[in-house]
């Protein structure tokens, strides 16, 4: 599943996830991989016969109505999907009116639950569960004045805590009282990357187990090599790269983060990093191959002009009168023999995407004289974003 499909399936569990009805007219149900269809299908023909008791007739119908559309949408399976398989079926509440949903998803990865639910609204919290399976690594940003933890899983960047030191400086007298302080100044140095090497087993470490996927230790000084020497064997056995950085702190973070981009080439945060600084690179050598904006981006694409379109996530531009741009360029996309990135603002260049440049723009294929096109936008001064 590319990222465009999963886009598209995370903005469908959304909406499923805010669907309402009345009464008990919407139906979940979830198989996993193991179960057969056809134990599934007895399971619906006895719930049906059981909701044929209920006593309300309004009631009564829209169960049935709802159990019938189940058995149909399972009807076009023929097998268990390898990654199990959920359905949604039911009348929800849209704008004041009735409306029939009947929807079947193939999980992005194998589902261990099986759930039959039939209420007012659809249960979808363990297929979302599983977009957070991503995997996860920590970055320890270490340097003589503090300590960062944080992790970076799929596009979102947590810092989880932050330690505070004040060691004491090279002495610069002679005599025993230059020992003396070197000897307490080595002291203070063992006992704070033991703290920190401390605090790396407290948070990645679960019963002994790693909780995360790599380990990245960063920071100006040596203080990163003398703290793994401390660290549990199993979280030594972690660390993917060590690298240096002019930072401490977050600007420390965002440099590693940018120094690992090997490692992490199949992060989203890191992906997303890539295409939006594409995109900036553009700008930053006034090439003019770049657009922004919808009525440029639209302009380009019907050109056939656009290499790849980057757009927010969250972009709430309309295409027409129905239809967000988002929702209608994930589906016409390939129409414009482009790519489409869809991008988040969690990223420090994801976040300037989306407020200087409203979410959507363009890398082209080559350069296009656009000064005629933007006359309806305000200016943007490039000074003002880099």
């Amino acid at each position: 599943m590319d990222d465009i499909e999963v886009w598209r399936l995370k903005k469908l569990l959304k909406k499923l996830k805010d669907a309402r009805g009345n009464g008990t007219s919407m139906i979940s149900l979830i198989i996993p991989p193991k179960d057969q269809l056809s134990k599934i299908s007895k399971m619906l023909t006895d719930e049906y016969g059981t909701a044929s008791n209920i006593k309300s007739r309004v009631n009564r119908l829209s169960v049935l109505s709802a159990i019938t559309s189940a058995q149909h949408k399972l009807k076009t399976y023929t097998k268990t999907p390898k990654n199990g398989l959920a359905i949604y079926v039911g009348t929800i509440l849209e704008n004041d009116k009735e409306k029939k949903v009947s929807v079947g998803i193939e999980p992005i990865k194998p589902i261990n639950t099986s759930l039959y639910l039939c209420d007012s609204s659809f249960h979808v919290s363990d297929l979302l569960t599983l977009f957070e399976n991503e995997s996860k690594y920590a970055f320890v940003i270490i340097d003589g004045h503090q300590t960062l933890f944080a992790t970076l899983q799929g596009n979102t960047k947590a810092i989880l805590q932050v330690l505070n030191v004040d060691l004491p400086k090279k002495h610069g007298r002679g005599g025993q009282s230059s020992v003396r302080f070197a000897r307490l100044r080595l002291e203070r140095r063992l006992i704070y990357v033991k703290k920190v090497a401390e605090i790396c087993g407290n948070l990645f470490l679960s019963e002994a187990i790693p909780n995360i996927d790599g380990l990245l230790l960063a920071g100006s000084s040596e203080l990163k090599h003398e703290m793994r020497e401390f660290l549990d064997q199993k979280l030594k056995d972690k660390v993917l790269k060590v690298v240096d950085t002019n930072y401490g702190g977050e600007n420390g973070l965002n440099e590693a983060i940018d120094l690992c981009q090997d490692v992490l080439k199949e992060v989203k945060f890191s992906k997303e990093k890539i295409v939006i600084n594409a995109f900036f690179d553009e700008m930053k050598n006034d090439t003019g191959k770049y657009c922004y904006g919808y009525k440029d981006t639209l302009h380009c694409l019907e050109m056939n002009a656009i290499e790849t379109v980057v757009v927010y996530e969250n972009c709430d531009v309309m295409h027409n009168e129905d239809e967000l741009f988002i929702d209608w360029i994930a589906e016409n996309y390939t129409q414009f023999a482009c790519k489409l990135e869809v991008v988040s603002d969690k990223s420090e260049e994801g976040h300037q995407f989306v407020n200087g440049f409203g979410g959507i723009g363009g890398i082209l294929r080559y350069k296009i004289d656009l000064i005629e096109h933007n006359q309806d936008y305000e200016s943007i001064d490039d000074d003002d974003i880099f």
